[in-house]
């Protein structure tokens, strides 16, 4: 899937970015909460693929959402990462309603708050590693003079401190991976989700990313991963399934 995540966000420097509504986010809600929400494609014939959802992710949640071909994990995706609207019910970002904000609201909120891990890596061949993982402070609010710091941070996060000045090209799958988890990672954002993020890489690789995702975890890091591998999902501390755009708890 190709996503321009910064589509219509300007680069910013806050110090902590507020709501549509202009208030600051509320620690104590659940980062995100889906209230009965539903998404139909217009036909004929119409396609409903979410029926009346509801999904809370705690803060420090690890998350997954497994399901098979056509289930509607793409769609919730979507609706997770404000890419896209539901047709109805409620979305919640912090505690506050973002569901129906504006593009431009909907552009800053994915820089500064959702960081994107997707299967196709979508790093910037032209741009070294740690180029790439600067773009993302760019449209993040991270002050121009904290922006090359914090992305060597993110890097030295993921193991690729030794790899900044590579071309993504130069690397391997699994390298590949982890400075996109880097990008994502870099603007502290409040939710992680990854599509997919072993669909790409081999045996070795794929353990890799999932001892990353176990240690971002353990750091307290709130991740949301949606799959169809089902040994990927076991990894996390709870998991749902979507299937027919219905979603449950997996016990």
């Amino acid at each position: 899937m190709t996503v321009d995540l910064f589509a219509a966000a300007a680069p910013l420097e806050p110090a902590e970015p507020a709501q549509p509504d202009g208030t600051q986010p509320d620690d104590a809600a659940p980062v995100v909460e889906l209230r009965a929400v539903t998404r139909r494609f217009p036909g004929p014939p119409v396609v409903e693929a979410l029926r009346a959802v509801d999904l809370r992710v705690e803060r420090g949640d690890y998350l997954s959402i497994v399901g098979p071909s056509g289930s509607g994990k793409s769609t919730l995706l979507n609706v997770l990462g404000l890419l896209d609207r539901p047709t109805s019910g409620e979305y919640l970002l912090d505690g506050r309603v973002a569901g129906t904000a504006s593009e431009g609201e909907r552009a800053r909120l994915r820089a500064q708050r959702i960081g994107f891990v997707f299967q196709s890596f979508h790093l910037l061949p032209q741009r070294t590693v740690l180029d790439n993982v600067v773009l993302a402070t760019m449209y993040g609010g991270v002050p121009r003079a904290r922006r090359r710091a914090r992305a060597l941070a993110a890097l030295e996060r993921v193991g690729l401190s030794h790899r900044v000045g590579f071309w993504p090209t130069t690397l391997s799958g699994g390298e590949r991976q982890r400075v996109a988890v880097a990008r994502a990672l870099v603007t502290e954002p409040h939710l992680l989700l990854a599509d997919e993020p072993t669909g790409n890489l081999d045996t070795a690789s794929s353990a890799q990313v999932m001892a990353l995702f176990d240690e971002l975890h353990a750091d307290g890091v709130t991740l949301a991963v949606i799959t169809h591998d089902l040994a990927v999902s076991a990894r996390a501390a709870r998991r749902v399934r979507i299937e027919d755009g219905h979603l449950e708890e997996i016990a």
